[in-house]
């Protein structure tokens, strides 16, 4: 058993001593960015209690670049600094309290790659607009499809999205249409931050996960539906997806995670050898999806067929390199069940049943004035939950000289 902090920790607080995410925060009444560590109801100042300028930035990215080794180093000696007693006098002033920080974008991002890993996603979207054929595409399970986002665009938990424009499928003979999207969703998703980088033609095997992953956030890709079906062929997303992506403002190390793991779905096809693990990296979060604060969705990650090491390895596998700072997520993830999917498109079958809210409304796609917020928690070691804090985003009308 771990030792019992000494700091506050709230009975099911998702910020316990066993899970110490990283983020960047400012204290009130001080401008200075900084990284922490949430515990309970609390924000430690790292730099100041470990007296080390790597923490003494506005970004996590000069930690994350130095290794998994001086990751578990960094996350020891924090963890001892909350259960010794004899560190409390000394710690305790550094403790700020989670209301009264302003929390940022965590690292900076080098680049963005989106998954389309939930088999159950991919299946519902194929039923959706391939009716009575094969829902997925031969090449699904075979490999982990995906496409390279917008790295500039990639925006911490609570900044207001506004609505895109773009130009949308035109009926038969006519000019596409082009105004503020109409069918603007949501895709609750899991996401990962890398560590160290890697050598330019040198592929990332499913086994070098951990040296190079340092930990888990949640992401929260919008997309504009009406835009991405115009868009979309031959070639992949581009504007629909690229105006916004949201994610929380705590990384959770890999470390804090070790009784999440789990063994991903069976394999209906033969993998090639790059795509085969020789640990199991399916992880046991479970998220949960609420629209201007009612539940919606909670989709289990456990059921995504393709895992963040698999991911990995086949983003890099033509020797495409790594470098610290890349974000890949999983694409939407939806579980088996109809109250288990992570997006509008699903939740709402493309807008033909409508989703009924408690306020009497109802919702197809995101209205103006939407707040959506997607949180996650997973089982810790010792029994505890270990949470992943919130990525939220309110949706505001497009913006004016949108609509030519």
């Amino acid at each position: 058993m771990t030792a019992a902090t000494w700091a506050d920790v709230p009975e099911g607080s998702p910020f316990p001593l066993q899970n110490l995410p990283y983020g960047v925060f400012t204290p009130a009444g001080d401008a200075r960015a900084r990284v922490g560590v949430a515990i309970g109801a609390h924000v430690l100042d790292v730099a100041a209690v470990l007296g080390d300028d790597t923490f003494a930035h506005g970004a996590l990215n000069p930690f994350l670049a130095q290794g998994r080794a001086r990751w578990s180093a960094v996350r020891a000696e924090l963890t001892a600094l909350l259960t010794e007693p004899r560190h409390r006098a000394a710690v305790t002033p550094h403790l700020h309290p989670l209301g009264t920080v302003t929390l940022h974008l965590p690292f900076e991002v080098a680049d963005y790659v989106d998954f389309y890993a939930s088999e159950h996603h991919a299946a519902n979207v194929g039923r959706m607009f391939r009716p009575g054929a094969e829902p997925l595409t031969p090449q699904w399970k075979h490999l982990p499809i995906g496409y390279h986002g917008r790295a500039g665009t990639v925006v911490v938990s609570g900044t207001p999205v506004i609505r895109p424009c773009g130009q949308k499928k035109p009926a038969e003979g006519e000019l596409p249409g082009f105004g503020p999207s109409a069918r603007l969703d949501i895709e609750a998703e899991v996401g990962f931050v890398v560590g160290t980088g890697s050598t330019l033609g040198t592929p990332v095997g499913t086994s070098a996960f951990a040296e190079h992953v340092f930990g888990v956030c949640l992401v929260n890709d919008w997309s504009a539906r009406d835009v991405q079906a115009w868009e979309y062929v031959p070639l992949g997303p581009f504007l629909a997806k690229s105006f916004a992506t949201s994610v929380s403002p705590w990384i959770v190390p890999l470390e804090a995670l070790e009784a999440a793991r789990v063994r991903p779905p069976e394999r209906a096809h033969a993998l090639r050898p790059y795509l085969r693990e020789t640990e199991d990296w399916g992880l046991d979060l479970r998220l949960e999806v609420r629209l201007n604060g009612q539940p919606v969705s909670r989709p289990p990650f456990s059921a995504m067929y393709w895992t963040g090491a698999q991911m990995l390895a086949h983003l890099t596998v033509n020797g495409a390199s790594l470098r610290t700072g890349d974000l890949y997520a999983s694409g939407t993830v939806s579980g088996p069940e109809p109250g288990e999917r992570g997006c509008l498109m699903e939740l709402t079958w493309g807008g033909e049943e409508p989703l009924k809210l408690a306020d009497g409304t109802s919702r197809a796609f995101l209205e103006d004035g939407d707040e959506v917020t997607i949180t996650a928690t997973a089982p810790g070691a010792d029994g505890t939950v270990i949470g992943f804090g919130e990525v939220t985003g309110k949706i505001l009308p497009a913006v004016a000289g949108g609509r030519s």
